[in-house]
């Protein structure tokens, strides 16, 4: 059984960096994302004092109490195929117990189930159809249900996809196999073909109109927050502070590092000198993300969004990527419900819908467990 212990950011760095991918949630960087959560890595070893696991852990203090919400986001980065996650858990709820956690909620990394682009394609167009759950997937995932089900009997909970304490992740993502079924890596050519004829369509004409795409640097920053705030105007969201973009940028590239496990870059697009699109993409080995995104309202027939996002997924294929992920969707197929074009915009490129296993939480004192899911339902 391996025994868990705290490591350096390095030798945590050190482990990931053995590995294909992991999520760039639980890469050393991201803990300087996140100042005003206390971070922690942590490590499992085997017997023979071999690193087989790694974690970062983020600890939210509850209002005036000296306890904490641990939080493992996607994470941690264990042997989930095991038979024996409890193997795993259970030295890390001890040690989470110690530092003052209050409950644990973790993420892990398992895909349960898969749809189609023309699945879902389907289901928008089906009056009858209203979340993606109903309909039979093209694959139910035997790993993730054996996930599933150890964690119900280990006395974890389920959370639902939108749980917050400014933490939840998506639970359903949108993503492109850049590998075909055979795990011969995908071309350019193939990847249109994937294509629904509108985002062909489009991508053709940002470059018949001219729009040019290169990469950036942390001194283009300032420009990307600038089209984001106005994209946040024009959207209705709440935009994060630009300080929040150059501390992940520089925290992704892990500045000092000797080997870097991520890599983030800004990507722009621009038409006759004008921006018209801006996004921010991360890559772990073999997983690429889009992480942000945003656009001008003015040109937006010259198709920049398109424009970048082809620029991203053809670099994600060049540096050996096997999937390029444009992160969370919600499940609703109703096409009269608002979050519908997100969905719709992400179908246009081929792909499939993931549905991940979900965040997980262990209440270890029930009484400010449930004291803290009542002031998450008050917020």
């Amino acid at each position: 059984m391996p025994s868990l212990r705290v490591v350096s950011a390095d030798e945590h760095r050190d482990y990931l960096a053995t590995l294909p991918t992991a999520s760039f949630l639980q890469t050393p960087g991201w803990a300087k994302v996140k100042p005003e959560w206390r971070s922690e890595h942590l490590a499992w070893v085997d017997d023979d004092g071999r690193t087989v696991g790694a974690a970062l852990v983020l600890y939210r203090q509850l209002p005036r109490l000296n306890r904490f919400l641990a939080y493992l986001p996607e994470g941690p980065v264990i042997d989930w195929s095991s038979d024996r996650l409890g193997d795993w858990l259970d030295p890390l709820v001890r040690h989470l117990k110690g530092e003052g956690a209050f409950a644990v909620r973790i993420g892990p990394p398992v895909v349960t189930r898969r749809w189609t682009a023309a699945q879902i394609k389907g289901g928008i167009a089906d009056a009858d159809v209203r979340r993606l759950g109903q309909i039979p997937p093209l694959e139910r995932s035997a790993a993730g249900a054996r996930v599933v089900s150890q964690l119900h009997e280990l006395g974890w909970r389920h959370q639902a996809a939108e749980g917050g304490f400014a933490a939840g992740q998506p639970q359903f993502v949108y993503q492109i196999p850049l590998v075909q079924a055979d795990r011969t890596p995908h071309t350019e050519e193939s990847l249109l073909k994937g294509m629904n004829q509108q985002w062909r369509r489009n991508i053709k004409k940002a470059d018949k109109e001219g729009v040019e795409v290169s990469v950036g640097t942390g001194a283009d920053l300032k420009a990307f927050h600038d089209l984001y705030v106005h994209t946040a105007e024009r959207d209705h969201f709440t935009p994060r502070p630009l300080r929040y973009f150059e501390v992940m940028y520089d925290a992704l590239n892990e500045e000092g590092a000797t080997e870097p496990v991520s890599e983030m870059k800004l990507w722009l697009a621009r038409h006759h000198g004008d921006l018209v699109a801006a996004t921010l993409s991360v890559r772990v080995g073999t997983h690429a993300w889009y992480s942000y995104g945003a656009s001008s309202t003015e040109k937006r027939d010259v198709r920049g969004s398109n424009a970048v996002q082809w620029a991203m997924i053809r670099d994600a294929l060049a540096a050996g990527a096997t999937v390029y992920d444009l992160r969370g969707i919600t499940d609703t197929l109703d096409a009269d419900d608002s979050h519908v074009g997100l969905i719709q915009f992400k179908v246009g490129t081929g792909g499939e819908a993931v549905e991940y296993a979900g965040e997980w939480d262990l209440p270890i004192n029930r009484v400010l467990y449930k004291a803290f899911q009542i002031y998450l339902a008050r917020r």
